[in-house]
C-alpha cells in the first residue's frame, strides 16, 4: 500500500472528508486532495497532514518493514525483531 493510500486509508477510518481533514491542517482542500490524488507534496505537507490525522511519519529499516507491518496487523510474530537497533556499527562504531 502507497503512503498515498494509507493516507486516504486513515483518513476514512476517522471518518473525516478530504475538506474536514483540511480544515484540522489550515490547508486548502484541493492541496489535500492533490496529496491523496498522488501529487508531488513536500514533506512538510506530508507531515501536517499527517498531524491532522493524528498519525507520525517515521522511516523504518528496510530489514525491519515486515516486522512493522505484522505488528501494525495485529499479527503474532517476535517482537523481539524490532528490539535490535538497525543502527549500530553502520559508521563503525561498536556501541
Amino acid at each position: 500500500m502507497s503512503l498515498l493510500d494509507q493516507y486516504r486509508k486513515r483518513r476514512l477510518s476517522l471518518q473525516l472528508t478530504q475538506q474536514e481533514l483540511a480544515s484540522r491542517t489550515g490547508m486548502v482542500r484541493q492541496q489535500y486532495q492533490r496529496l491523496e490524488r498522488g501529487g508531488n507534496p513536500r514533506l512538510d505537507t506530508l507531515e501536517l497532514a499527517a498531524d491532522g490525522l493524528n498519525a507520525r511519519l517515521m522511516l523504518i529499516p528496510l530489514e525491519k518493514w515486515h516486522a512493522v507491518q505484522a505488528l501494525l496487523k495485529g499479527e503474532p510474530g517476535e517482537p523481539a525483531d524490532l528490539d535490535a537497533d538497525p543502527w549500530q556499527g553502520l559508521l563503525g562504531d561498536d556501541e
